[in-house]
């Protein structure tokens, strides 16, 4: 069986606390991409929840990036806060964030769909919402309603080769690793991780059978260096 990739990194990095730790103490904002890409494999934007960038931006970044860089991009909040995801009031802004998507080029990763915690499963809203989607989407779901997590859900999601993103976080239990898709969406928020915390999810994330995975650790200085030993712990 071929090994499995692990992308790692962390939620944002234009992060001016990061500096003097994982950035030089002396940095322009415009240089952290390129300084953050020579040391980590992926990158979860999630400011697009708030406003999709030009298509000029994203091709911005796909220039200072590695050829092996990738971005994994949050969906606007129109899409799920707003539309809540109506097939009919979102088909217009799923459509646009795909289109802008399309300047990254492959360095184009998962995209994101965060729903709010008040919002309860509703399967045939999800199914029509799912037949939005343009081929090769790679959309991972990230409920926040443990009204979601069931087999009817997780079917959806496999028919429609979607992931359902695992999300471990201090003010909830975490929702069961369920593969729906050959690849995976992790997002770790603790603020503190010891190396055997790391450990155990490496082993994990390893017995999913998955082709590849996306983790990503909240924007505190220390996700970078979790990010690389979560991969080094991967790759022993």
């Amino acid at each position: 069986m071929a090994k499995s990739t692990l992308w790692a990194g962390a939620s944002g990095y234009a992060y001016k606390e990061w500096q003097g730790s994982f950035y030089p103490e002396k940095i322009k904002a415009e240089a952290m991409l390129a300084w953050y890409a020579e040391r980590l494999p992926t990158v979860e934007i999630n400011n697009t929840f708030y406003q999709m960038p030009k298509a000029t931006v994203l091709e911005h970044w796909a220039e200072v990036t590695p050829e092996s860089f990738r971005f994994s991009i949050k969906s606007p909040r129109r899409i799920t806060h707003d539309a809540r995801l109506k097939a009919d009031a979102a088909a217009d802004s799923v459509a646009y964030l795909y289109r802008t998507l399309e300047s990254l080029g492959p360095k184009r990763g998962p995209v994101l769909f965060q729903l709010p915690p008040f919002m309860k499963k509703d399967l045939p809203r999800l199914n029509e919402f799912l037949q939005l989607l343009p081929a090769g989407h790679r959309a991972a779901f990230e409920f926040r309603n443990d009204s979601w997590f069931d087999d009817e859900v997780y079917a959806a999601l496999k028919e429609a080769g979607a992931a359902l993103c695992l999300s471990e976080r201090e003010d909830s239990t975490p929702p069961p690793l369920v593969q729906t898709a050959p690849w995976g969406y992790v997002r770790l928020r603790l603020e503190h991780y010891s190396e055997a915390e790391l450990q155990q999810w490496a082993a994990r994330i390893a017995d999913t059978g998955w082709q590849e995975t996306y983790v990503y650790f909240m924007h505190e200085p220390t996700a970078p260096g979790y990010a690389q030993t979560l991969m080094r712990l991967a790759a022993a």
